[in-house]
């Protein structure tokens, strides 16, 4: 009885360590089967079509839903800023504002799109 479990145990050792499980991190589910360097590309291509004075309900719209979101009451006008991934910086399948460009909107119209922009407010 020992060797034969002996021998199961040894032969299940041998046909598993022929196994490799690869988890590709360049994709996520919530993104229907799109990986993010695609996601990412599909982004920096639609900012790159935006027009300053574009309302917010058009940009969103086009460019879905953003991965943040903000809003900032200065001087008593509304700047909104939505962030879209656009480039990786980390693999680890979160992604964070660095990874995003902001767009910015005054009033609800497109007044302009990344770190310098969002700087000058």
């Amino acid at each position: 009885m020992k060797k034969s479990i002996l021998v199961v145990s040894l032969t299940s050792v041998l046909l598993l360590s022929g196994c490799v499980i690869s988890i590709d991190d360049d994709y996520d589910s919530d993104n229907n089967g799109t990986s993010w360097a695609e996601l990412e590309e599909e982004n920096r291509e639609k900012i790159s079509l935006l027009s300053v004075g574009a309302s917010i309900n058009s940009v969103r719209r086009s460019m879905g839903t953003p991965d943040f979101d903000e809003l900032l009451v200065k001087n008593e006008q509304e700047h909104r800023i939505l962030f879209y991934r656009t480039q990786r910086t980390k693999g680890d399948g979160t992604t964070t504002k660095d990874e995003c460009t902001p767009i910015i909107f005054l009033n609800g119209e497109l007044i302009g799109f990344g770190q310098t922009a969002l700087d000058a407010i």
